[in-house]
């Protein structure tokens, strides 16, 4: 997943402070005569390579003068624009623009990052009270009315300024952007656009929030070894740290952030996987202080209301504008394209459960805490394959060097130098030094790979510096996953699906590491979301390369190389239990579409009743197949900018294997194919359509059949 920073629901710090001081200092630092004390780490650009930040040095209490002063210093920057005497250039009003908010930027790409993945109290409650600062900032700059104009009149006579491809695009996209925001709409409705921007930002945070310590108090803990019969040695020792970690007796398994949870595919303990089950779907709709439910409804109609005050039917129509799926149709009619071959298959691996239930005499009806551990059962009888000897071959590191690492070498002959001496937001972290083919340095990438009860859930990729050649700055970009952390003295062995992850996330930052905008606007990660996924979910292809797994595959005892009859066996899998996966991606997906398209003068849904309705309505397997995500814990949609856009990882995965059959009819991985790749979209950005930039590297438009066939859902298409 990628991570964007958007002023309108960026998270930012603060010290916890009495709400006299924070409103003195507030005021203080929106006053043009105060300046942000030197000794504040944000004052100036780090002086650490690359600008990166010094985590050393920043105190909790140095975000909350910075975001002020950087804000109190951007509106300064833009009221100049606005009010510049001189008629409106592309030079001295866009150019001006992007310049802007540097040290607004330094700070809350900071505070994001560890606030995302390493938070605290403290922190948590800046976001309560710097949440709405960030949604009037946003309207502060974009329902300016005279910076408005000024982009208004360079966009109506764009044909005669003679610019460059990238300074018309940017044109494009700032005024598109300007007219989403409201800049069109009258006074009287911008002060209620305002209002609901307001309300927004500070529900969002809310949820955000909530689910956070919904997920922590929601974890498993039991107190009897037997209860967690059928995990390994590590994973029970990893139980006994996460408890002996929160203080308590016995052994705890924290929650992901999906429905299906990883131990459920190993404990023979029947109860204990409905308790863990129902754990983590119960999580954050308890009746408690945690509960989301009505947050998310809240959330829903104040989104519909705003996209019928700018005069969209719906808020799915609203944000799809600027999308390569263009409008909810379309992202509907995709799902809709693959649900028949889906629930098939679903419905075809559900008997083949149930079969097996009843053969070992389990007198019961599979539920949907039974699927994996009998799932992984069925691969183990057809295709010899364990996961838990499959994890002997991935350690963490191996992985993330051998594998990871290597296949960027070898598709772009980049390279990579660990860099301690850079601090970092918890000691588990790595750093690294990219350096490019000719030599010269890339950037910096940083993981932060081990779950946290402090760090949110799920993967995710952003910046902690945007590259922009006008702003002179290169790219620092960061991975964060939330794999189970080994007990002290154990390996660190990965599953497979971590595998992947890790291949995804880095895809999305070679997406960030190869950006050379000159524009941060166009840089990089910031396209739509139904485009970025698509280097990240290509990126997954090489995990599997035949040149690259036996480099990275290694037995971390003997140190032999993955043998060929286990590769074979994984091939032979792949497209096992896949009409489960897809089907728990594609009905959430339908979920969040059906969110968001409710109409603007819809009453506030009931989130129980809406969700039932939603799931019933969609032709899926849903009782037995649940989605991904339920809506009280579907943090992408609520919180981390994907309403209405979780279709994107369906979508982008059209595009992943259709650009892949590219490569394989071309030689496969090769450094002329990654050059081209590299050339063509991990570099472009967002200075192209993004239907002509894909056409441009593939020759046509997106193609799903190769989708389906990745999946094995071709022959269950053509018997149709």
């Amino acid at each position: 997943m990628l991570r964007t920073l958007l002023l309108t629901s960026a998270a930012v710090g603060l010290a916890i402070v009495p709400a006299n001081a924070f409103a003195a200092q507030k005021k203080a630092s929106a006053s043009s005569g105060v300046a942000l004390p030197a000794s504040n780490p944000f004052a100036k650009p780090s002086t650490l390579p690359f600008q990166a930040p010094d985590f050393s040095k920043i105190k909790d209490s140095d975000y909350l003068p910075a975001i002020l002063a950087g804000m109190a210093e951007q509106k300064r920057e833009v009221a100049a624009i606005a009010n510049n005497p001189a008629p409106p250039t592309f030079n001295n009003t866009l150019v001006a623009l992007e310049r802007s908010g540097a040290l607004l930027e330094r700070a809350n790409l900071a505070f994001s990052a560890v606030n995302g993945a390493n938070t605290n109290d403290v922190l948590q409650d800046t976001d309560t009270k710097t949440a709405p600062l960030f949604a009037a900032h946003n309207d502060y700059i974009y329902l300016n009315p005279k910076l408005f104009a000024r982009v208004k009149t360079l966009h109506d006579k764009q044909a005669s300024l003679g610019l460059t491809a990238e300074q018309a695009r940017l044109l494009k996209v700032q005024y598109d952007q300007f007219v989403k925001a409201g800049a069109q709409l009258s006074p009287e409705k911008q002060a209620e656009l305002k209002q609901l921007n307001k309300q927004l930002s500070t529900l969002q945070t809310s949820f955000s929030q909530k689910l956070l310590a919904a997920a922590k108090a929601g974890a498993l803990h039991v107190t009897d070894k037997a209860a967690l019969a059928g995990l390994s040695d590590d994973q029970i020792a990893a139980a006994a740290q996460a408890a002996k970690d929160r203080g308590v007796e016995g052994y705890v398994l924290p929650l992901q952030n999906t429905t299906q949870q990883p131990a459920l595919e190993s404990l023979t303990n029947r109860a204990t996987r409905e308790a863990l089950y129902k754990a983590s779907i119960t999580r954050a709709s308890k009746g408690d202080s945690n509960d989301t439910r009505a947050l998310i409804s809240e959330i829903a109609q104040l989104r519909a209301k705003k996209a019928g005050l700018l005069g969209f039917s719906s808020y799915a129509a609203y944000t799809l504008t600027d999308q390569m799926a263009k409008t909810p149709e379309a992202a509907l009619a995709f799902i809709n394209r693959l649900q028949p071959a889906v629930t098939a298959k679903e419905k075809a691996e559900y008997a083949d459960i149930q079969k097996l239930v009843d053969a070992q005499g389990g007198g019961f009806k599979a539920q949907p805490w039974d699927w994996n551990i009998y799932a992984e059962q069925i691969r183990k009888q057809r295709f010899a394959l364990d996961s838990d000897e499959l994890k002997n071959y991935f350690e963490f590191n191996k992985v993330l060097e051998d594998g990871v690492f290597y296949a960027a070498n070898q598709l772009y002959g980049i390279s990579f130098k660990e860099r301690k001496d850079l601090p970092t937001w918890n000691p588990d972290m790595r750093a690294f030094e990219v350096t490019d083919t000719d030599g010269k340095a890339l950037g910096l990438f940083y993981i932060d790979p081990w779950k946290r009860d402090n760090k949110n859930g799920g993967a995710w990729m952003s910046n902690l510096v945007n590259q922009s050649v006008l702003r002179g700055t290169k790219p620092v970009v960061f991975n964060v996953e939330n794999f189970t952390k080994p007990a002290p003295g154990k390996p660190a062995l990965i599953s497979w699906d971590d595998v992947t992850t890790m291949f995804h996330e880095f895809g999305h930052a070679l997406h960030g590491l190869f950006a050379e905008q000159t524009y941060p606007t166009l840089s990089g990660t910031n396209v739509a979301r139904d485009f970025v996924e698509f280097p990240s979910q290509f990126n997954e292809n090489w995990a599997l390369d035949p040149k690259v797994l036996p480099h990275y595959a290694v037995h971390y005892q003997t140190g032999q190389p993955i043998p060929q009859e286990l590769i074979d066996k994984i091939k032979k899998a792949r497209t096992f239990n896949q009409g489960y996966e897809l089907g728990e991606a594609i009905t959430a997906a339908k979920m969040d579409l059906d969110w968001h398209s409710l109409s603007p003068d819809a009453p506030r849904q009931d989130a129980d009743q809406f969700q039932a309705k939603s799931l019933a309505s969609g032709g899926f397997f849903y009782q037995e197949v649940p989605p991904r995500y339920f809506s009280p814990y579907f943090l992408h949609i609520w919180s981390n900018g994907y309403a209405a856009g979780y279709y994107a990882y369906q979508w982008t995965e059209m595009l992943d294997h259709d650009a892949f059959a590219w490569f394989t009819a071309h030689g496969g991985l090769t450094r002329d194919n990654g050059q081209r790749f590299r050339d063509m979209v991990l570099s472009r950005g967002n200075t192209l359509d993004y239907g002509e930039m894909y056409r441009a590297f593939t020759g046509h438009d997106p193609d799903v059949e190769p989708m389906l066939e990745y999946r094995g859902l071709t022959e269950v298409t053509q018997g149709e």
